[in-house]
């Protein structure tokens, strides 16, 4: 079964493009990324795969040299098989992090121009440094991401249009009815336990049940600390799957601030703040830092040892949760555990893949703190997270503060309903992946 994602529409328009460079696909492993590509392959009279992982014989074509002919001619050599039809021929070399090398050959086959080639790759860590350094300017990049909400939607069976449709009332603050409330809260619930991974996704469509999705889930995690162990060197093996390992612990907590001296006895911030990069680079994690003060700009306003670290797919975090809370939480649908950390966890998932950065602020000895930060054009806005429709003072506390001359507004995401208050605006957690087209017309 193919289900649809947003990558879908952007390849066709690559395609199209006068100016089409090599595209390179990054991302976290098992999102979809190669399922995409060759869905998209399809629309090609002629397609070449190579998998570096898979297919280690093909981790010679550049030993003549980075010229697109004579990687073209080595590939052939290899496996005869494999046709090269100018202006008709899709070329994709897939898991790129094992044989990063191809990547100085992208210049030549974008001058070149008579193939299309996109690669791929997967927990690329330090690896992607070299390949961001080849081919600069030859070059187009996408970053891919698990299923959004909006996805899911589609893979229920929602047409696009359902997105205009719940714009239209976060626009107008015209609260929605009950039914789509009932609706909406039940789908949203369901992605919040499920996750984004696609086959977690496809088996709950196909079945409608939750029925084997923690195996999956599970399965996936076992997954991402074998590439680790695969990936990472040395004496960081042990430290990133420490930091890998300790997250769920740490946004338990009511501080949700992640410490690295609870990671092991003695662990120091330098040594430890590359590790949690990686995980970072590897699409594995969203980090969220502290501002200085909630003020713009955000770039550098923010303290580097003060930091929040989120699951970059909340299903990798519901994986990680203890066996009660697990029947609670696919029995009863129960997101109120976990101190908030669902929540706090899908909201920054869902800023995430809409491309924000995510900062924090938390005041020096006061209660004033705020779960995240966005921007207009011409101001800043903190958005909160509250497990119930209760008052948010530290909201309420910035937006009256004559301090914070960037905040007049502020969003509240709650389990409810639309609504607007002292210049709070209030939205339902479903509507979080709208966030950035509803800022975009902003007046505020």
């Amino acid at each position: 079964m193919y289900l649809r994602r947003k990558i879908d529409n952007f390849l066709i328009s690559w395609k199209s493009s006068n100016d089409k460079k090599p595209l390179i696909v990054k991302g976290a492993r098992q999102i979809g990324k190669t399922k995409s590509i060759v869905h998209f392959a399809e629309t090609y009279e002629n397609f070449v795969n190579i998998n570096f992982a898979l297919e280690t014989k093909f981790m010679t074509i550049c030993e003549d040299g980075y010229e697109a002919e004579q990687i073209i001619k080595n590939i052939s050599r290899i496996d005869p098989s494999k046709k090269f039809v100018e202006k008709k021929t899709l070329i994709l070399f897939d898991e790129i992090q094992d044989y990063p090398e191809i990547a100085t050959s992208l210049k030549s086959f974008c001058m070149n121009a008579k193939y299309d080639v996109i690669c791929s790759g997967s927990m690329l860590g330090i690896n992607y440094k070299k390949i961001q350094s080849n081919s600069v300017g030859y070059k187009t990049e996408y970053a891919m991401q698990s299923f959004d909400f909006e996805e899911f939607l589609w893979a229920k069976g929602y047409e696009e249009e359902i997105a205009n449709d719940l714009l239209i009332h976060m626009k107008s603050a015209e609260p929605f009815n009950q039914t789509t409330i009932n609706t909406f809260n039940e789908l949203f619930l369901d992605y919040c336990i499920l996750g984004g991974m696609p086959s977690v996704i496809v088996s709950f469509v196909e079945k409608g049940t939750f029925e084997g999705s923690l195996a999956l889930q599970q399965e996936l995690i076992n997954d991402y600390k074998e590439d680790i162990k695969k990936y990472v060197d040395g004496i960081d093996k042990t430290r990133v799957l420490n930091v890998f390992n300790h997250i769920p612990v740490q946004l338990a907590k009511e501080n949700k601030k992640f410490q690295i001296s609870k990671v092991a006895h003695g662990a120091k911030f330098k040594d430890y703040w590359g590790c949690i990069e990686w995980l970072s680079d590897a699409g594995m994690i969203n980090i969220c830092h502290c501002l200085h003060a909630p003020n713009l700009p955000l770039k550098g306003n923010y303290e580097d040892d003060k930091y929040k670290i989120y699951f970059r797919d909340t299903g990798l975090l519901v994986a990680n949760l203890d066996e009660e809370t697990q029947d609670d939480l696919r029995s009863n649908k129960n997101m109120n555990i976990y101190k908030g950390a669902l929540y706090e966890n899908v909201i920054a998932e869902a800023l995430s893949k809409q491309g924000y950065e995510l900062f924090y602020y938390k005041r020096e000895n006061s209660t004033l703190e705020e779960d995240f930060f966005v921007r207009t054009k011409k101001s800043l806005v903190p958005l909160e997270v509250k497990a119930t429709n209760g008052k948010a003072k530290s909201l309420s506390t910035l937006i009256k503060s004559e301090s914070y001359p960037d905040i007049t507004t502020g969003i509240k995401l709650v389990q409810g309903n639309i609504g607007f208050e002292n210049n709070i605006h209030t939205f339902p957690y479903f509507c979080a992946f709208l966030l950035k087209r509803y800022l975009a017309d902003a007046e505020f």
